[in-house]
């Protein structure tokens, strides 16, 4: 799996990447290496919000887009949360994907016993 991570009113450190690569790397190994992660990482300008840091991600997948975002008042914890929601949404799509398959299966093997 590739990852890009990018930065929006902040600049990215090799702390942060070394650490969305810790937390995808789980997810890294469920997926394609084609499969493509973006990770975009955000500091709100305005101070009255609390959760000022805001990480979003997108997986391109063979045939799906996962997305997901999550603010918090710590980075870390933004990309720990993402990388939560990205692991679960890959988990139900991997999922799906097994069920049709098997579904498709079953399907043609009465098909041809009928025949």
């Amino acid at each position: 799996m590739r990852i890009e991570v990018k930065g929006r009113h902040m600049e990215v450190t090799d702390d942060l990447r070394e650490a969305v690569a810790k937390r995808f790397a789980r997810v890294g190994r469920q997926v394609s290496e084609h499969a493509q992660l973006e990770i975009e990482l955000s500091e709100e300008q305005n101070p009255s919000i609390p959760d000022r840091y805001v990480a979003s991600a997108t997986l391109h997948l063979k045939g799906v887009t996962l997305r997901a975002q999550e603010a918090s008042p710590e980075m870390l914890h933004s990309i720990h949360e993402i990388a939560e929601d990205v692991r679960r949404q890959v988990k139900r799509h991997r999922e799906l994907r097994r069920k049709r398959s098997r579904t498709r299966r079953l399907v043609a093997r009465y098909r041809g016993r009928e025949a």
